[in-house]
C-alpha cells in the first residue's frame, strides 16, 4: 500500500481506533468526587490473588488523597485478538479512576511494520498535544525511544506494556518475563516427555530484533538442553498466506529428527499450528504445549492434541496501566514503585505473571476469563 503522510497516519489512528472512557467530554476534567471503587473480582482457580491484593493496595493508597483530574492515552499495537482483552482491560481501569482519554491501537491489516511505527510515533506525539499528562504505550521493540524521551522531557508519565523501550526514561514496564516465560514452558513439556535422548521442536523465533521472542525461546531451548534434549527452532511466521509453508516446514524437522522427535512447544499465539504439522507428518502421539488463548488452540487442546497452553495475563497488562500513571501523579513514582515491589523484579519492571492451563482445564479457564469480563 502507498505510504500515508505523518499527519494522515495519524488521524487515521486517532479516529478509527478509539475507545473513549472517563466520564467528562473536557480534557483534564474528572466528575468523580467519591473514592476509587474497583468493581470485586470473584474467587477462581485462576485468580491472581497477589496481583489483585496489589491492585487493592493501590488503590487504597491513592484514595487517601484528594480526587485529582488526569488525561491519560493507552496506545496499543493492535485494537483485536490478543489485543482487545488489554483494550476492555485499560477502559474498565479508566471507567474505575474516571479519568478522560482514549485507547488506541493501528489498524494492523491496512498497514505494514514500518507504518505502523511511524503511526504510533505520531500517536505519542498528538496525545502530548492534547494535554495527555500519562501515556502507556505496547511500543515495536526499541523503536519508539527518541518519542518516547520527547514525550517525557515535556513531562508527561510514560509506562510500557508488553514490549519494552528499556533505553529510554519510561517509569515503569508491565508485561511478562519472556525468557522465564519459556523456561515455564520447556518444564511443562518436560513432564510429557520420554526418557531421552529425543528432539524437541520449537515455533519460536531467532530474529534478534524482536527481543520477547527471542527470550522466549531461548527460556524453552535452555529448560530442554538442560535436561539432554536435542532442541530445533523453526521460525514462526504470521503472514496467514505463509501458514501452509510453516505447517509443511515443520513437518518435514519432524520426519528428519534425528533423535526423533519427541515434543513440540508453540510459544506464540500462532501455537495451533504445531499440531497442524504433527498430524501431517503422522505424528499424532507427541505432547504438544502452546501459548495463548488462541480459539483453534482450544480446539486442538478440545481433541488431546495439545496438552497445556501459556497464557500471558494480558487483561491485567491493559488493567494496570492505567491505575499506575494515576499513582504516579497521586502519590508518586517512588510510593507507586513500592507498593507493586511484590510484583517487580527489579527497579523498573513489573511482572504480571502466566497461567497454565492443562487441556483439561479449559472450562475452568474459560469460567475465570468470563469472570474478569476478558473472554475473547
Amino acid at each position: 500500500m502507498a505510504a500515508i503522510g505523518r499527519r494522515g497516519m495519524a488521524a487515521l489512528g486517532l479516529t478509527l481506533m478509539t475507545a473513549a472512557c472517563g466520564s467528562s467530554d473536557v480534557p483534564g476534567e474528572s466528575k468523580r468526587s467519591t473514592p476509587v471503587q474497583r468493581a470485586p473480582t470473584l474467587a477462581n482457580d485462576f485468580t491472581p490473588v497477589e496481583l489483585e491484593e496489589t491492585v487493592d493496595s493501590l488503590v487504597s493508597e491513592i484514595n487517601k488523597n484528594a480526587v485529582q483530574p488526569m488525561q491519560m492515552a493507552i496506545l496499543l499495537k493492535e485494537a483485536g485478538g490478543f489485543w482487545a482483552t488489554v483494550l476492555r482491560a485499560a477502559n474498565r481501569a479508566m471507567g474505575e479512576l474516571d479519568v478522560t482519554g482514549s485507547v488506541i491501537g493501528p489498524i494492523a491489516p491496512l498497514l505494514d511494520d514500518e507504518e505502523r511505527i511511524e503511526l504510533q510515533n505520531q500517536q505519542i506525539e498528538q496525545a502530548v498535544a492534547d494535554g495527555a499528562e500519562g501515556i502507556g504505550i505496547a511500543p515495536f521493540n526499541n523503536d519508539q525511544t527518541t518519542a518516547v524521551d520527547e514525550a517525557i522531557a515535556r513531562g508527561v508519565h510514560v509506562v510500557t506494556l508488553d514490549t519494552d523501550v528499556p533505553t529510554t526514561r519510561r517509569a515503569l514496564h508491565i508485561g511478562t518475563l519472556d525468557r522465564a516465560a519459556g523456561a515455564t514452558a520447556g518444564n511443562t513439556l518436560l513432564a510429557m516427555l520420554p526418557a531421552g535422548p529425543g528432539t524437541v521442536i520449537l515455533h519460536g523465533n531467532e530474529d534478534e530484533s524482536w527481543v520477547n521472542g527471542t527470550d522466549r525461546t531461548q527460556g524453552a531451548r535452555d529448560a530442554l538442553k538442560a535436561a539432554g534434549y536435542d532442541v530445533l527452532v523453526h521460525q514462526a511466521n504470521w503472514d496467514q498466506e505463509g501458514e501452509a509453508a510453516d505447517v509443511e516446514e515443520m513437518a518435514a524437522m519432524i520426519e528428519a529428527a534425528d533423535p526423533p522427535a519427541v515434543g513440540m512447544i508453540g510459544l506464540f499465539n500462532i501455537s495451533y499450528r504445531c499440531a497442524m504439522a504433527a498430524e501431517a507428518a503422522g505424528a499424532r502421539d507427541i505432547p504438544i504445549v502452546a501459548f495463548d488463548f488462541d480459539p483453534r488452540t482450544v480446539d486442538h487442546m478440545r481433541e488431546g492434541r495439545i496438552k497445556a497452553t501459556h497464557i500471558q495475563r494480558q487483561y491485567y497488562q491493559g488493567y494496570l496501566v492505567p491505575y499506575i500513571l494515576y499513582g504516579i501523579k497521586s502519590i508518586g513514582i517512588d510510593a507507586t514503585r513500592q507498593i507493586l515491589a511484590p510484583q517487580m523484579v527489579d527497579d523498573s519492571r513489573v511482572d504480571t505473571g502466566l497461567d497454565v492451563v492443562q487441556a483439561d482445564k479449559i472450562d475452568a479457564y474459560n469460567d475465570f476469563l468470563d469472570l474478569i469480563g476478558s473472554n475473547q
